[in-house]
């Protein structure tokens, strides 16, 4: 982690129900934002954004529901450290993180995926809940 805070030069942060309906909405609204950002659609910036932001609001939406609470998600462009970062609140502290190690397991690989499309990320409790995010490089042939 930098030792410096960046000032984004872009910002959104919007919450959303805890449905399905609320984790596709999260997965658009991003995908939008960065192609207003001058991050394409079609691009492979955006691309793995999408895909990040989907695994991340699927868990938020599945593990991290509580009946009657939202769950926010937060994207980031700190274009001094090259760098987007993708924050997913949930209103579920109570249930940390877990792999699926069993081969045969019909899900659990949402972390495994973030691991590998992102170039770090991790989970930050807060007073109701926790975060999740992940940072991208913004270089398209840096996308790790």
């Amino acid at each position: 982690m930098n030792a410096e805070i960046s000032t984004p030069t872009a910002e959104l942060t919007q919450r959303l129900s805890a449905t399905p309906r609320g984790a596709r909405l999260a997965r658009r609204l991003v995908a939008n934002a960065l192609d207003t950002w001058g991050h394409p659609y079609d691009g492979d910036l955006n691309h793995t954004a999408q895909h990040l932001v989907a695994e991340l609001a699927a868990n938020a939406v599945t593990h991290g529901r509580v009946p009657g609470r939202d769950f926010e998600v937060r994207v980031l462009l700190l274009a001094d450290d090259d760098t987007l970062r993708i924050e997913v609140s949930d209103a579920r502290g109570d249930r940390g993180l877990r792999f699926v190690t069993d081969p045969e397991a019909d899900g659990g690989r949402g972390l495994v995926l973030v691991s590998l499309l992102a170039r770090t990320w991790g989970v930050t409790g807060r007073d109701v809940g926790k975060t999740v995010w992940a940072e991208l490089s913004l270089s398209v042939s840096g996308a790790r």
